[in-house]
């Protein structure tokens, strides 16, 4: 039996945050409350035809989490996004399988940051760029965000650690959004940025690649968990499972 999408995010998320102008330390009273969180579902729901989601919308508004699995395999794959929710400092619910995730925040980190930050980077400049010929500005809150997320992955590579919260940069970050800064200051900011970032990773600390066997040897005992917890999922366990008269003839 299949769980409704909102009840696996209900009953099920083992971590939630703040994630959006909040989280980065760019709010203003205008601001919305984006949600972000992952849910565990139980495992044997996998064993149907009928699989859980790899992600649900809602059940609130402004409100997005991902199934556990689906949010590591992202995370190894060095997602700006996803990997940003793991540094959140406006955690709003974590039990003990939450907290074993963000445990493993580095071992999701590698060089591939600097092509996927890069890339989204790259495809939000053109963005700006269509913006400003199209309507004479850039949409100057997306343009503030790019610049944030510029910065944090420059100082990503530099250091290993990956801080979302703007710091010392609020405020020139929110005379961007008022449109306080031209165009073409922008750019020269970006440009500047793009080059520290290009340097940054010639001498990174990062490891090559992700360490992914220890991501897959959580998720494997996260699962294995679930399908013998106590309950009506960890009942239909024992029944497929259990002993008795099933052995061979």
């Amino acid at each position: 039996m299949l769980l409704t999408p909102g009840a696996l995010v209900r009953d099920h998320t083992v971590y939630s945050c703040v994630m959006g102008s909040r989280a980065f330390g760019l709010a203003t009273e205008a601001s919305d409350t984006d949600r972000r969180g992952v849910f565990l579902a139980p495992t044997p729901l996998f064993w149907g035809f009928d699989k859980p989601p790899a992600h649900v919308e809602g059940p609130a508004d402004e409100q997005f989490s991902w199934e556990l699995e689906r949010f590591c395999e992202l995370a190894l794959r060095a997602n700006p996004n996803i990997l940003e929710c793991l540094h959140s400092p406006l955690v709003e619910h974590i039990d003990a399988t939450g907290r074993e995730l963000l445990s493993l925040r580095e071992a999701f980190l590698s060089r591939a940051v600097h092509r996927t930050f890069t890339r989204y980077a790259l495809g939000q400049r053109r963005k700006l760029t269509a913006d400003v010929a199209l309507r004479g500005a850039p949409r100057w809150k997306h343009a503030m965000h790019l610049l944030r997320l510029m910065a944090s992955c420059r100082d990503l590579l530099r250091t290993g650690e990956l801080v979302i919260d703007a710091g010392d940069a609020r405020e020139p970050l929110l005379a961007v959004r008022r449109g306080e800064v031209t165009w073409a200051e922008i750019e020269r900011w970006m440009s500047r940025l793009a080059g520290e970032t290009e340097e940054a990773a010639d001498r990174t600390p990062l490891p090559p690649e992700p360490d992914t066997a220890r991501v897959a040897d959580f998720l494997f005992r996260t699962r294995r968990e679930s399908a013998l917890r106590p309950g009506p999922y960890g009942e239909a366990v024992r029944r497929v499972g259990g002993g008795g008269g099933g052995g061979q003839a």
